[in-house]
């Protein structure tokens, strides 16, 4: 999980990040961006509704999952951006951990939110 200061609290601080933001998207799973420039460091949120499945262990595990991915690459990214992550299929919740890591810091780089290894195109795990 990650730090209580890196998620959102507060449901207008997520309209705000969804009406400022620009998206990337595939197949399984969205993110939606935006520079906050009123904060020190990045939020993100993981949303996850009942017509991905409607059994609430399922999308608790597919969230638990995706904060693992954030928080692993917290030193990557750049600056105090609002991260979040709509997800549309249940698959994720048994994808295999190097995949579902792979599909978010692909998200991430393609938003330019993670630094990239120069040398190899590659965020730094």
């Amino acid at each position: 999980m990650i730090a209580r200061t890196h998620r959102f609290h507060g449901y207008n601080s997520l309209n705000w990040a969804y009406r400022r933001g620009q998206a990337v998207r595939d197949s399984k799973i969205a993110l939606k961006y935006a520079i906050n420039s009123k904060r020190s460091s990045y939020r993100a949120a993981v949303v996850v509704s009942r017509k991905v499945s409607k059994s609430a262990v399922v999308r608790n595990r597919i969230r638990r999952r995706i904060y693992e991915v954030i928080r692993e690459c917290e030193p990557q990214i750049k600056d105090s951006y609002d991260l979040i992550f709509s997800v549309y299929s249940d698959s994720i919740a048994e994808l295999p951990y190097s995949e579902l890591k792979q599909l978010i810091v692909n998200q991430l780089r393609q938003a330019q939110v993670v630094e990239v290894d120069q040398d190899h195109q590659q965020a730094r795990p």
